[in-house]
């Protein structure tokens, strides 16, 4: 059992509270100080039952000075463990700590893989059997300074290397070297770095397209929610760009430089899902750390969550994120300690929540408590009108990363583009482009660039807007009549000819329509 004590920081009191528990024949494994002015202390006693703690908690408070005995489930060295063992496995690069010698101290799951042993093992390692021709140390010692970009090869693969000295205090102020953190990157792959850095140079809503109108009202919808601290519920088909819209309003808020955590509520069983967002105390389960775990919500504390398909969330967890949604409070699995956070709840779903909370699969009450704030994320297909702005950019961005001369679009590729339903939406768009823009060896992308699958609804007059007037409804299903036959009938005059039609009205209609050369 782990206790933190709210005390003075006065001389002796330490052994004025361990002396209580030495009369009850109860060791004390380890003992921390915490608190911004060392007014807390914590103790592991491992052997301590909750009987005995009701026994001795009012000799522990009648202690002079002590405030306060409770329980908790992580001693603050064991939180920073478990914090830096998160935020070291989510990188994708291997990173290191080693000694002086030459030596692992620590390393991600990254690293080991690269290495080729377990992560236990790891610890201990010297680098001279990967490294034979580079002295780090040697390296370190040198420079005495940070150091970027070091080209190195290791395991028949080539690295960058960036290595940063740590550095410890003596007595007398002088620092001295520890040792260093190694971080790799795959030489390989920093093409693609790049790319991901130019792609994030736009952040929050500047990176989210606007050329369409219905796009552009729902930015203006979004920014004036995105500061309010209620829960909100984001709606929209599959590759719609609601992760995109959540981390905007993310940006957008006073939370904007605390952290953005997001989990994906379908395909997760239940209890895997429930660890992942809530924790699990040391020793909940079989098979569970020691040392317990963080869930999402402690990692994201100060911040947002992001629940993805929230409406596949299992029946238990719904009353879990219904208490944390009425009071911040919620329990890991295996502890019996409450855990208050003060985090904003971001919601995202495909599905129609009302006719599943009719149907008895999600809860009413939660259901309200989620929709205090939503936004309609409109597919891809009513927002035609800004396609070809959409195309632009992603066929630009596809040239840049490939590395190669940016095509234009011709018209009859928009023409296509302007004609097909798009099931998977702007991520299906992105997809198409990029792949079209590696398929193409002239100046620009043609229809037989595109590769479009056949599946979801069929084309045709799916998404036409029928609140206007007869002459808008007729004209916009004219529209999409030459916009689905002009890639296959590309001049005005074959089109006619297609319709029946003379080569002067078909061609009024294509420049009134802005589809191919008119």
């Amino acid at each position: 059992m782990r206790l933190r004590f709210h005390c003075q920081n006065r001389i002796g009191i330490l052994r004025d509270i361990v002396s209580h528990f030495v009369d009850y024949g109860l060791n004390v494994a380890r003992g921390e100080v915490g608190g911004e002015h060392g007014n807390a202390i914590y103790l592991h006693v491992p052997n301590l039952l909750h009987a005995q703690l009701t026994t001795l908690k009012p000799a522990l408070e009648a202690v002079p000075g002590v405030f306060g005995v409770r329980r908790v489930s992580l001693m603050p060295s064991e939180r920073r463990h478990l914090e830096l063992d998160a935020l070291l496995s989510s990188l994708s690069d291997p990173v290191m700590s080693i000694d002086m010698e030459g030596h692992i101290v620590a390393a991600n799951r990254a690293a080991g893989q690269l290495l080729g042993v377990r992560i236990d093992e790891v610890p201990g390692l010297s680098l001279n059997r990967y490294l034979p021709d580079l002295d780090l140390p040697a390296l370190v010692r040198r420079n005495n300074a940070r150091v970027n970009g070091l080209r190195i090869k290791l395991r028949d693969a080539t690295f960058l290397a960036d290595i940063a000295p740590l550095h410890r205090e003596h007595l007398d102020d002088v620092a001295s070297l520890a040792g260093a953190v190694v971080t790799l990157h795959s030489a390989d792959r920093i093409g693609e770095r790049i790319y991901q850095v130019q792609r994030q140079e736009l952040r929050g809503f500047d990176a989210l397209f606007q050329a369409s109108p219905r796009l552009a009202s729902l930015i203006r919808e979004a920014r004036r929610m995105a500061p309010l601290e209620a829960p909100l519920l984001i709606q929209g088909e599959t590759g719609t760009g609601k992760e995109l819209l959540a981390r905007a309003c993310h940006l957008a808020s006073s939370r904007g430089q605390s952290p953005f955590m997001a989990l994906n509520c379908a395909g997760l069983p239940e209890s895997m899902a429930e660890t992942e967002l809530f924790g699990y105390a040391p020793g909940a389960f079989e098979g569970a750390r020691p040392e317990g775990k963080l869930g999402l919500l402690e990692l994201t504390a100060g911040g947002t969550i992001f629940l993805d398909e929230v409406g596949e969330m299992s029946p238990r967890l719904q009353v879990k994120l219904l208490r944390f949604l009425q009071d911040g409070g919620f329990r890991r699995v295996g502890s019996d300690e409450e855990t208050y956070l003060n985090v904003r709840v971001v919601c995202a779903t495909q599905q129609d929540l009302p006719r599943l909370c009719a149907d008895g699969h999600f809860r009413q009450d939660l259901y309200h408590r989620l929709n205090v704030l939503s936004l309609a994320v409109p597919p891809l297909r009513d927002c035609l009108d800004g396609i070809e702005a959409m195309a632009e950019h992603f066929i630009d961005r596809a040239a840049r990363q490939i590395g190669c001369h940016v095509p234009s679009l011709s018209p009859a590729a928009l023409a296509r583009l302007s004609a097909y339903h798009w099931p998977g939406n702007v991520r299906q768009l992105e997809n198409v482009l990029f792949q079209a823009v590696s398929l193409c060896e002239g100046d620009s992308v043609e229809p037989s660039h595109l590769r479009l699958p056949d599946v979801g609804e069929a084309p045709g007059f799916t998404g036409v807007d029928v609140d206007g007037t007869l002459a808008d409804i007729l004209g916009e299903v004219e529209r999409r009549v030459l916009a689905t036959l002009y890639p296959h009938h590309p001049s005005s005059r074959q089109l006619a000819k297609r319709l029946g039609v003379s080569h002067t009205t078909i061609a009024n209609k294509l420049r009134r329509h802005g589809i191919g050369n008119g």
